[in-house]
């Protein structure tokens, strides 16, 4: 198996990228939050590689991180997802923030994400509830959160209409930026703001 793919980036867009190495473009699925660290043609890049080989296709994915790849891994042995749905779910959520939902069995958080139902959320936490473990999902995060306040705040956001991922910025924002702990109020007003 191909562990990486280390060369010059050569075309970037919310769905792929292309990286040249040894005169060879590889085209490789990425999910949408590699978008916005890939933006630099013509420079170096690393990519992280799953290859799903499948009856009817061979396709390789690509994530900037190990820890993204590897979890991607896990999300495609789930019952019911397929290597789209779980390219969705890293690709709108910030993996910390996927891992918290699933550790916290969040099936609210987690069925916004465009293609991905009750009954998915449902399975997701179920099949991986005992391998995402909160305090792995939150140590790894770079802001160390509160469970409940972060959880509510964030469902309050999402509830209002906002995306997931512009919400999950938001209120990490705030936090990180609190000397002290503020109210579940306090919170989401701010992240309001923030809009």
């Amino acid at each position: 198996m191909i562990e990486y793919i280390k060369g010059i980036l050569t075309d970037s867009t919310p769905s792929y990228a292309v990286i040249e190495t040894n005169g060879i473009g590889y085209k490789l699925a990425t999910p949408l939050n590699a978008y916005g660290k890939l933006t630099q043609i013509g420079t170096e890049a690393t990519l992280f590689i799953c290859t799903v080989i499948r009856e009817d296709a061979h396709k390789s994915y690509g994530f900037v991180s190990r820890m993204e790849r590897d979890f991607f891994e896990k999300l495609i042995d789930v019952s019911g997802v397929g290597p789209k749905t779980a390219l969705a779910l890293i690709g709108h959520m910030e993996l910390p923030d996927l891992q918290l939902a699933i550790a916290q069995s969040n099936s609210v958080l987690l069925s916004k994400v465009p293609g991905i139902g009750k009954k998915t959320a449902e399975r997701l936490i179920v099949e991986l509830k005992d391998k995402t473990s909160l305090t792995s999902a939150m140590s790894s995060s770079s802001v160390i959160l509160k469970k409940d306040l972060f959880s509510d705040a964030l469902n309050a956001l999402v509830n209002l209409g906002y995306h997931p991922l512009q919400a999950q910025k938001a209120v990490k924002q705030i936090l990180a930026q609190s000397k002290e702990e503020p109210d579940l109020a306090s919170l989401i007003t701010a992240a309001l703001r923030v809009f």
